[in-house]
Parts: structure tokens; C-alpha cells; sequence
């Protein structure tokens, strides 16, 4: 191995902004502080929007998107069928808009019957017509000067009633007004001061509004919160690092380390009305290295299953103990039932940033072990114990306190928080991968000082495994065979979120050539492509409006994608050429 870049915790500022190519022009106008301009008079398809229920909330109309993942299952799935392999290459751009931002575009376009919520960097929210482009309202908060943001994006808003949710990035949630984007009240979720801060998609599930804070690497003690809809009140708070005498809290050293143990929420959570459970991932434990907090850490790098009505951990599976690798389990399992040994097995499926596929049982509370494998190349593990799915750790690949360890996957992991997809249809899974790279990590005892840098890291050099001739893939599974059905090499590293259609294509961006990619469902083969401004970071969904089908997504290049970008430069300079930053939402149809 040799190799690609020596890498450092400071963040890159860029002024690069996307004009809009077609379609609506970016709105020039001044925008007061926390404050939004509506249209006036107020546009018809505005004065016909739709409060969003609990019952459509539950089983969402075709044409719509209003979760994450369109679905509380996590799936990723759109039932819309217009667009197939056969006419997918007609596939063009119908109008594009600027968001007037740069940084890592992440969130999806949120559609409710033809108006569409866009969040993007710089803690805005934007309302547009969704097969015009037309600008609605904007709203904009305004950030303090001394917040320490690591991953300065959003991942998208919440829809319940007509009220729109919203994480300011300074752990503080907003409801706005759907049809105004004027705000309707805000809720404090944690101090910004002590190192918490917020790029998460609320969901809205139970009638709550749920929502988890980063700072993993600031020192913070995670949590997953919920919120009434209508006032804003707290209605539970559960952390994700028991206090001592909690279950869970004799996994932690005596002492006070719990109190900066880590386990952020990252990524909004999936949903299972029959059982009322929430499921969310958690993060990395505080500081980076395990040797420093011994024992096994729950509820870090693991699933959680949340009671909706009181927020009461009714089970967990930790991916692996004693986390060193900073491999967060950033994303949420999806909930899918598949075939093991004859049974039809309830399935919690999560595409890992360990590099492991995990196949789980969910029941009304604990969640079992079934199988697991590794998708991208592996040295940590050396198996997992069949009863249990403890990983078996080998320790030479597991990095510590003055104390050099190469390890793969990198600490990316074989998937970052791109999120899968599944198609009921195919019954594969669909996962944005990165092959090859590994990560050498040292690490020294930090001092902990409230919202500043508490990983203790030294030495973080990034690698590519030798002989290794790419990087990105898009990897299809059976979840029922447990075996790969096609694998997807990509020009680059992959940063991109998929998307899974009723019509057999999948959609997926994600790799520095900037281009937006449709896939045969059946296949990989690349059936179209499309050349944004930027690259492609954004969670791509498919909506209708007036029975036509279209696909969205966010173009705009930043954050981990550009750290690992900037990494791979300095060893291959022209190879892996900046990417331009600037964000714009894409919308296309097949004309």
C-alpha cells in the first residue's frame, strides 16, 4: 500500500457559486434574517396544498416524497414506472434552480402535491413549484459566529400538518409556516456551545417530531429527542450514552467519560407503526480511541430501537465494540423481510460503515443477529460469532493510543452516510460503495475543553490497497441468497445516495466527474448520465405532478466528499481534479 494523503481537521471555505442552466433563475432579492418573502399574492399551488397526516405519513401517495426515503421502511423506492430502461435515455433536464450555496448539498428534494422543500448549506430552506422551478419563499437563519459546524449541510426537513421542520444548524428546530415559510416557533434541542450541532432530517413519526444532534468529535453526549408538532415542547429525551446505574452504563469505564462518550445521530431514523419503534443509527465513542474508554461503549456504532410514545431503548445490536475506527453507523436500518433457512425472517437490513451487510430480526423490541458479511474489502474482522454478531477483532488492525495501525475499510468505511436503496420488485439491494481504501490512524490522550476537537488523533493518512485499479462501486444484493448480483465500477470515489424506481432504473450520482447516473435495476448497466455543475451529493427521489413522473436531486459538492477528494489529489494530481462547488436542484422528465 502506499500512501494518499496526509490528512488535516480544518475545513476548506470555497466561493464557487452554480448558476442556474435552464429553466427558473436564481431569485436575486435580500433576504432579512430569520425571516422568509412569501409571494404575493399567494400562488395557487400553494393555496392548494395538502396538510400532511399521520395516515399519508404511514402509506404516502405515488406521487409524493415526503420522508428521507419516501417511505418510513427506509427503502428509497418510488412505485412510479414511467421511466424504464427502454426510454430512460430520453431522460433531460426540465428546470434547474441555484440555491445561492456552496458545501455539501445533501438533502432530498421533500414533494407534497407539487410544492417542493429543498434545504440546502447555510442553514436555509427553500419552497419551489415542483414542475416549474418557480421560488415560493425562501427562509434563511442566521448561525452565531462561534459555532463549530464539522459538517456544515442539511439533510432535508420534516413535513407534518402544514407545518414544515427544520434542524438549524445550532441545535435548534424550527417549524415554519408550509405556505409562508414564516417561522411558527422554535425549540432549543442542546447548546451549540458545548460542541452539539445539527445537520439531521427530523422525522416526524407518532405525531412527534424526532430529531438526534452531531458532534461525535466535539465531545457531546448524543441523544434522540421528540417534539409536539404544535408548540414545540419536549416531549421525551433519550441518550444515546447511559448515565451510570442505566442498562448499558457498566460498558463504560467508572468515572465521567460518559458525559463526552459520543454516539451522535447523524441520519433521520426508520419506523415500524405496527411495533411503534424508531430505529436509529449512532455514532463513534468519544475520544477516537477505544484503549482510552474500555469496554464495549453502548450505545455507540449500533442500531437503537426507540419507543415512539416514550422514548424507551427496547433493544439494540452494536456493529462492533469498543469503536476505533471512527466508523459511525451514521445510517438507520431499513426494514425489509427476507428468506433465511427456510423462515421468512422480519429483517433490520444495514448496509454498514464497518464495510459489514448485517442482517437482523426485528421484534416489538430486542433485535437478533441472522448473518452478516463483508461487501468491501476487510482486515478488522476476522468473522463475527454466529450466535451473537460480535465481531471477532483482529488487533493488529485496531488502531490506539501511541499506537500506528493500517486498517480497511478507511475510516469512510466500505459505505458513508449515502443511504442504500431497496426495490421490492427486484428484491436487491442497492449500495453506494468505496472499495480499496484504507486509513492509518495514531492517536495521543486529548484534553477535553467544551466544543472543541476531542478525537486525540495525530496521524490520519488516508490509502489504497495495492494493485487496487478502482475505487467507487454500486453493488446490487439478494438479501435472500445473500450473494452479489452485480457490481458497477465507477470512475471515482462514490459519495452518492441511490434511488430505486417501480420502472426498473436506479438513479445515483456521487462521483467527481460530476456526473448523474441512471442504472438498469437488473443489471448495473449505466443507461444514462447527466453532467452537473458540481458533483452529486444529494438524495435523489422521483415525484409526480399532473400524472407525469419526474426525478430530482441536489447537485453540490462538499464536505466528507471533498475532504476525501482534496486526499486523493495530493498523490494523483490531474487523476482526481477538484471538484467545483455550488449547489443547484435538478428536475428531469423523459420528453
Amino acid at each position: 500500500m502506499f500512501d494518499i494523503a496526509r490528512l488535516t481537521p480544518g475545513l476548506c471555505a470555497a466561493a464557487a457559486i452554480v448558476a442556474s442552466g435552464i429553466g427558473a433563475a436564481f431569485a436575486q432579492e435580500t433576504i432579512a434574517p430569520a425571516s422568509a418573502t412569501p409571494a404575493a399574492p399567494m400562488p395557487e399551488v400553494l393555496q392548494r396544498y395538502t396538510p400532511v397526516t399521520a395516515a399519508r405519513l404511514r402509506q404516502p401517495e405515488d406521487a409524493n416524497w415526503l420522508l428521507f426515503r419516501r417511505t418510513y421502511d427506509g427503502w428509497g423506492y418510488s412505485p412510479l414506472d414511467q421511466i424504464t430502461p427502454a426510454n430512460v435515455g430520453r431522460l433531460e433536464p426540465v428546470w434547474s434552480f441555484a440555491t445561492g450555496q456552496v458545501e455539501g448539498h445533501q438533502a432530498p428534494p421533500i414533494v407534497n402535491n407539487g410544492v417542493m422543500f429543498v434545504a440546502t448549506p447555510g442553514n436555509q430552506v427553500i419552497a419551489l413549484e415542483a414542475n416549474t422551478g418557480n421560488l415560493l419563499w425562501r427562509y434563511r437563519r442566521p448561525l452565531p459566529e462561534d459555532l463549530t459546524d464539522l459538517h456544515p449541510t442539511s439533510r432535508g426537513v420534516g413535513l407534518y400538518g402544514d407545518k414544515v421542520f427544520f434542524a438549524s444548524a445550532d441545535a435548534v428546530l424550527v417549524a415554519l409556516d408550509a405556505k409562508t415559510g414564516k417561522e411558527a416557533w422554535t425549540a432549543k434541542v442542546a447548546e451549540y456551545k458545548n460542541g452539539y450541532y445539527t445537520s439531521i432530517m427530523p422525522l416526524v413519526a407518532d405525531g412527534k417530531v424526532m430529531m438526534g444532534t452531531s458532534g461525535g468529535e466535539l465531545g457531546i453526549r448524543g441523544f434522540v429527542a421528540a417534539y409536539d408538532p404544535e408548540t414545540g415542547r419536549e416531549a421525551w429525551r433519550t441518550f444515546t450514552v447511559p448515565e451510570p446505574g442505566q442498562a448499558g452504563s457498566e460498558t463504560w469505564p467508572q468515572g465521567d467519560q460518559w458525559k463526552t462518550g459520543g454516539g451522535s445521530v447523524w441520519v433521520p431514523g426508520t419506523y415500524d407503526p405496527e411495533t411503534n419503534l424508531a430505529f436509529w443509527g449512532t455514532g463513534n465513542g468519544g475520544p477516537w480511541m477505544g484503549d482510552q474508554r474500555p469496554g464495549d461503549n453502548l450505545y455507540t456504532s449500533s442500531t437503537i430501537a426507540l419507543d415512539g410514545n416514550t422514548g424507551q431503548i427496547k433493544g439494540h445490536f452494536q456493529y462492533h465494540q469498543n469503536d476505533s475506527w471512527d466508523w459511525d453507523e451514521v445510517s438507520p436500518p431499513i426494514l425489509v423481510d427476507y428468506n433465511f433457512n427456510n423462515r421468512t425472517v422480519k429483517g433490520l437490513v444495514d448496509v454498514a460503515r464497518d464495510g459489514y451487510l448485517w442482517q437482523l430480526e426485528r421484534t416489538a423490541g430486542k433485535i437478533n443477529f441472522v448473518a452478516a458479511q463483508n461487501f468491501v474489502s476487510h482486515n478488522v474482522f476476522k468473522g463475527v460469532e454466529p450466535d451473537t454478531g460480535r465481531p471477532i477483532v483482529d488487533p493488529d488492525h485496531k488502531p490506539g493510543t501511541n499506537k500506528t495501525v493500517t486498517f480497511c475499510p478507511s475510516l469512510w468505511g466500505g459505505k458513508d452516510w449515502p443511504p442504500a436503496a431497496y426495490s421490492p420488485k427486484t428484491r436487491l439491494v442497492y449500495i453506494p460503495a468505496n472499495e480499496n481504501l484504507c486509513s492509518e490512524l495514531r492517536a495521543e490522550v486529548p484534553k477535553y475543553v467544551a466544543g472543541e476537537r476531542y478525537t486525540g488523533v495525530t496521524t490520519n493518512v488516508l490509502r489504497v490497497r495495492a494493485g487496487a485499479d478502482h475505487i467507487g462501486e454500486l453493488q446490487a444484493w439478494n438479501l435472500d441468497t445473500r450473494k452479489r448480483a452485480w457490481t458497477a465500477n465507477l470512475p471515482t470515489e462514490n459519495w452518492g445516495p441511490v434511488l430505486a424506481t417501480g420502472g426498473g432504473v436506479v438513479f445515483s450520482g456521487g462521483t467527481a466527474d460530476r456526473l448523474f447516473r441512471a442504472f438498469d435495476a437488473e443489471t448495473g448497466k449505466i443507461l444514462w448520465q447527466y453532467p452537473t455543475l458540481s458533483g452529486v451529493n444529494g438524495v435523489p427521489v422521483s415525484f409526480a405532478v399532473d400524472g407525469k413522473q419526474y426525478i430530482a436531486v441536489q447537485s453540490g459538492w462538499g464536505v466528507d466528499a471533498a475532504r476525501m477528494q482534496r486526499a486523493l489529489n495530493l498523490v494523483f494530481p490531474g487523476k482526481y481534479a477538484e471538484v467545483p462547488q455550488g449547489g443547484a436542484v435538478y428536475v428531469f422528465a423523459v420528453k
